[in-house]
């Protein structure tokens, strides 16, 4: 019997006290081989095309000047955390990308990433950026706090979006389907419409979620230069 409305997030499957729930976030490498191995489907006209799509928006965010192949890896945030998010939706399926540690562990090694390579090479521009363009004198210090506060929870916004947004729909979704042994039939038919307008949103939301927290990484990115 379920003690916390939160335990359904907890990795409670275990082989020697090693949680095996985390071997969902593999799950997304089962599309490898199809994607690569077999004829050319409608699928994967739709996922070429929509990697190309994210490419071009990639390469206008973040400007022609940079490395090339910098878009790639945007694009493979967005292909681990969509899957992740996506797969979570399946019944019995552990949703990792509902965990802090998991959103952290993606968002805290971008941003470090930013942070050192901006303040090694382009330091005067990360300067300029803890004061915006027309503060006055005596507002200077109190703008220098405030941006640099705002860009040091950068990472955890991120983190805790992603978060958020993946636990709520599972909450709501929880808390609907409890008390369906609780209704009558009429109530039951009702109940399962809602569920599964439910869960279209919550395919909503995971592709939405994932697509935000790409491009806001893209233009955390397109600022250190």
């Amino acid at each position: 019997m379920m003690t916390n409305l939160f335990s359904i997030f907890d990795p409670s499957t275990n082989i020697f006290n090693i949680s095996m729930n985390w071997l969902s976030t593999l799950l997304g490498l089962m599309f490898l081989p199809t994607y690569y191995w077999l004829i050319p489907n409608r699928f994967n006209l739709l996922w070429n095309n929509i990697l190309n799509k994210l490419h071009f928006e990639f390469k206008t965010l973040i400007g022609n000047n940079k490395t090339n192949g910098t878009t790639f890896i945007f694009i493979s945030i967005f292909t681990f955390i969509l899957f992740n998010n996506l797969l979570g939706i399946f019944p019995y399926i552990f949703t990792s990308s509902s965990h802090l540690c998991m959103s952290l562990s993606i968002s805290i090694p971008i941003w470090l990433t930013f942070m050192i390579y901006g303040w090694l090479n382009n330091n005067e521009h990360m300067f300029s950026h803890l004061i915006p363009q027309g503060t006055p004198k005596i507002l200077m210090p109190f703008m220098v706090m405030i941006e640099t506060i705002s860009n040091i929870i950068r990472p955890g916004t991120l983190a805790v979006r992603l978060t958020a947004n993946m636990i709520a729909g599972h909450l709501l979704l929880t808390l609907l389907s409890s008390t369906g042994t609780s209704m009558s039939s009429k109530f039951v038919i009702i109940l399962i419409m809602i569920q599964f307008l439910l869960l279209i949103l919550e395919s909503a939301v995971a592709m939405i979620q994932s697509y935000v927290i790409t491009i806001l990484s893209t233009l955390y990115s397109s600022e250190v230069n």
